[in-house]
């Protein structure tokens, strides 16, 4: 098999010092509010996605843009 890549550069709303540092908990709770999972994502949320594209199971996919918000609208 030849090796893969993980690439991101479409961040979304992620629970990370930096969102916290650069946003108000009233607007970091808005953005919650927009989800339908109803709150932002955690750093393990975007490291299992990125798992799961390493894995087995995504051996198929090549050059997606997957997006992982939590179904932000």
């Amino acid at each position: 098999m030849r090796p893969r890549s993980v690439e991101t550069r479409d961040p979304r709303p992620t629970d990370t010092d930096m969102l916290r540092t650069g946003a108000t908990p009233e607007a970091v709770a808005g953005v919650a509010h927009m989800t339908a999972l109803g709150r932002v994502g955690t750093p393990a949320d975007i490291a299992a996605v990125v798992a799961l594209l390493l894995g087995p199971d995504a051996a198929w996919l090549t050059g997606q843009n997957l997006v992982a918000d939590g179904g932000l609208v």
